[in-house]
């Protein structure tokens, strides 16, 4: 009874599909938090790089002084980073949610067309858990710990699984572009020229991207009211959708496209 040659192949395969997955969609929230703490400090704010936020200005829908947005920024991160670290369990999880016989669903048009609305037990007792991990490691709790599961916003497991597949689209094409900053600057005097005079040089490039997203890709924009968006587990992923949606109008978003961005939704 022992494994055959083929369920040890099987099993390295699924180990290395696993290690795949976690570098393309883990790792980037990694990179994120090192940069959050490596630019920024919570107690002491670098000239020109405050991440105050307050309701109303640049689409914002939250009011944080320096210092609760850093925090509530980091805890966000650790949030995603610890929903992905641990996903085949929660697509697992959602599987048993969906095709539970004692589970019903209804049909309801959620604004999005027709959806199927339906419990997810199994899934909403995960996410408890990690909310409650994510909350140890930064310490306290910012904003609403709702976590939106068989509502309209996320009528189903199957739609919340889909939801974080995309934190790894937000995150790479950013983190690709801060890391590639110096390679291609170097590569065009031109651009160097470029970069020293409209912002300051690359490491002031660096700080202005980071800077801008996480005041306003954490901002609680991206709806119109405080269930849609604002500060709950959903929301904040809704509002850094919304950053994504308006880069084009971003003074630094010349620079993303020299470094290979095409979008968002595509191949990084």
């Amino acid at each position: 009874g022992g494994l055959t040659e083929q369920d040890v192949e099987l099993i390295m395969g699924s180990i290395a599909d696993n290690n795949y997955f976690l570098k393309f969609n883990r790792d980037p929230c990694d990179e994120m938090i090192g940069f959050l703490e490596e630019k920024f400090n919570p107690d002491n704010v670098t000239e020109g790089f405050s991440l105050k936020i307050g309701y109303g200005s640049g689409g914002a829908r939250l009011s944080h002084d320096h210092k609760t947005q850093y925090y509530f920024v980091m805890q966000t991160l650790h949030l995603w980073r610890d929903i992905l670290h641990d996903f085949y369990r929660l697509w697992f999880l959602a599987e048993e949610d969906l095709l539970n016989p004692d589970n019903p669903y209804r049909l309801r048009n959620t604004g999005q067309g027709l959806n199927r609305i339906q419990s997810s037990p199994n899934i909403g007792r995960e996410m408890s858990r990690i909310v409650y991990t994510a909350r140890q490691k930064v310490g306290y709790w910012i904003g609403s710990s709702v976590v939106h599961l068989g509502d309209h916003n996320v009528p189903n497991a199957f739609i919340f699984i889909d939801k974080y597949t995309q934190v790894s689209r937000i995150l790479n094409p950013i983190c690709i572009t801060l890391r590639r900053l110096e390679e291609i600057v170097s590569e065009k005097p031109g651009l160097q020229k470029y970069v020293n005079e409209t912002f300051g040089g690359c490491e002031k490039l660096r700080m202005t991207v980071l800077c801008d997203f996480f005041r306003h890709g954490f901002d609680g924009s991206g709806a119109d009211n405080f269930f849609d968006a604002g500060s709950c587990i959903d929301g904040r992923l809704t509002s850094a959708w919304n950053w994504c949606s308006l880069i084009h109008k971003k003074p630094y978003y010349p620079i993303f496209q020299m470094t290979g961005f095409a979008s968002f939704d595509g191949q990084f």
